[in-house]
């Protein structure tokens, strides 16, 4: 039977009206300049060069997918205008017409077909491990097929920015910039999409400038004529906030946060985040090298890892850490997120002479010593979560060598065949705003031909959590499909895979002539913002 699933979406004309009617836009006469902040800059302008919130953010100001998320993290036509599933491994999808890359070149099915060829190289692969091809069927339509059946496709490929061929090729682009190597590609400087903004100058460590695109195929609901990005830290940022020389920051240290709330001149932009900071444990060796305890690995026994989880006081991390802008989490997602259940929301009892008698339990009454990575300006007060951590597991015996490091070097090494420390810290934020997004990377045995467990950097393997994974992918039936969902995320939960801390909450701060909207993915889409 051939099965046709109409897109979630509506014309650009219907989507400009259901948008005017809730926001009404100043004249747009009167353009402006938005200065906008990070703790962090760009590692590269390919769109492919990794799999981070915010890289992949800030480039899909400037390229677009097929399919992309509005204001409200619903899925809206981009590239193409409607998809559908022509049978369970076969997708298809119709392109729109009259789209232009900001080079002049036109926008055509065979520019898809060279991001796909392009991207299943790159460090972006496993969010389409589960397509097989893509195949042009005429210049405007392209069939997607999977591996296996996949009932969230659309859901999955929003990450997914389509690149120009002829660029590409014209400029020795067509491999992806390596962001470990400082002689990155041309495409790790320079840029050329589709979207509503293109690159001005790009001074990395510096300042990156965008500008409109004249050529953008949609409506624009933003009134900016020049966006300058600059990368600054926290306490700099906020002072030149307050003193006016910044409309937007993105990154809110905590402690400056009631500064902020008191001031007459910007306001703080708070709200959920679908990222959950968590632990993983190094499983995958069978003696820790960082560690005292020689001929085994003390994490192959669950006991082990059941008194590190009980050792940790996330409620004090929420408290003292975190300042309150935290959600203690007790799965590898939290809610937002397709397939996340309540009732399995639940945290290991804080208790520390519990966890001291595991250990004894487990052979190591004096608690033995490892090592810690951790980076110190990815996540929200990363690197003080981690010194929390280390004081906390000290208490049980465990003595923990931290080495917190920039978030390149740190996942540099998560990244590397033979990864070396024993513990770490990570956070994921699930880019299909679907549970087995996740699951597939984390906690998915490591196939890297398949792309699953892509991200495992535990070495955890669950042959019969594999077989489930495999069963969600192929079902689309929505109470069935969630039902697994609810069973593989027990699953990891009970066999503590991994160690959930909490949801960190997004803190921004802006002017108060700004307007923009903040998503719960943790993107800043620029379209949408709005200076009085």
């Amino acid at each position: 039977m051939t099965l046709r699933w109409m897109a979630r979406g509506f014309s650009r004309a219907a989507i400009a009206v259901m948008l005017g009617a809730v926001v009404v836009l100043p004249s747009l006469v009167e353009a402006r300049t938005l200065r906008w902040a990070s703790d962090q800059d760009l590692y590269s302008l390919d769109p492919y060069a990794r799999q981070e919130t915010f890289l992949l953010s800030f480039v899909s100001n400037i390229y677009e997918p097929l399919v992309r998320r509005d204001r409200n993290l619903q899925l809206e036509p981009a590239l193409a205008v409607r998809w559908f599933a022509e049978e369970p491994t076969r997708w298809r999808f119709e392109l729109r017409h009259d789209v232009r890359f900001q080079g002049g070149e036109a926008f055509t099915a065979d520019d898809v077909v060279f991001s796909f060829a392009r991207v299943r190289d790159s460090n972006l692969a496993n969010a389409l491990a589960s397509i097989a091809r893509v195949v042009k069927v005429d210049d405007f339509t392209v069939d997607i097929l999977t591996n296996e059946p996949d009932s969230i496709l659309p859901e999955e490929i929003t990450v997914w920015d389509i690149m120009s061929a002829r660029w590409a090729t014209e400029n020795n682009a067509v491999d992806t910039a390596n962001t470990r190597q400082t002689d990155n590609n041309y495409a790790a400087q320079h840029a050329n999409g589709t979207g509503p903004f293109m690159v001005a100058e790009r001074k990395p460590d510096s300042e990156t400038v965008l500008v409109p695109n004249p050529q953008w195929w949609d409506k624009p609901l933003h009134d900016l004529d020049r966006i300058v990005f600059r990368p600054m830290p926290g306490t700099a940022s906020v002072n030149a906030l307050l003193a006016g020389n910044l409309d937007v920051l993105s990154t809110v240290p905590t402690q400056s946060a009631d500064r902020i709330a008191r001031s007459s001149v910007a306001h703080l932009v708070q709200g959920p985040e679908l990222r959950t900071i968590f632990l993983g444990f190094n499983l995958a060796r069978d003696e820790l090298i960082d560690s005292d305890v020689k001929g085994r690995n003390p994490f192959r026994d669950r006991r082990v890892r059941q008194a590190f989880a009980q050792a940790i006081d996330e409620d004090r991390i929420k408290a003292k850490v975190m300042r309150g802008f935290a959600r203690p989490a007790g799965l590898l997602v939290g809610p937002g997120i397709n397939g996340y259940d309540a009732a399995l929301d639940t945290r290991p009892t804080f208790d520390p002479g519990t966890a001291k008698a595991l250990l004894a339990d487990s052979g190591y009454p004096n608690g033995f010593s490892l090592g810690m990575d951790c980076p110190n300006d990815r996540y929200v007060n990363d690197e003080a979560i981690c010194d929390a951590v280390v004081a906390m597991l000290a208490k049980i015996g465990v003595k923990v060598k931290l080495d917190a490091e920039t978030r390149g070097k740190v996942f540099g090494k998560l990244l590397l065949p033979d990864y070396r420390s024993s513990l770490f810290l990570l956070g994921w934020s699930a880019p299909t705003y679907d549970a087995l997004n996740p699951l597939v990377n984390l906690a998915a045995t490591r196939n890297r031909d398949a792309h699953r467990g892509d991200a495992n950097f535990t070495g955890y393997s669950n042959p019969a959590l594999d077989t489930l994974l495999t069963r969600i992918g192929e079902e689309f039936a929505v109470p069935e499909r969630t039902e697994l969902l609810h069973q593989a995320l027990a699953m990891v939960r009970d066999d503590l895979a991994y160690l959930p801390l909490h949801q960190q909450q997004l803190v921004w701060a802006a002017r108060n002539n700004v307007e923009l909207v903040q998503r719960a993915d943790g993107t800043f889409p620029l379209r949408y913002v709005v200076v009085k």
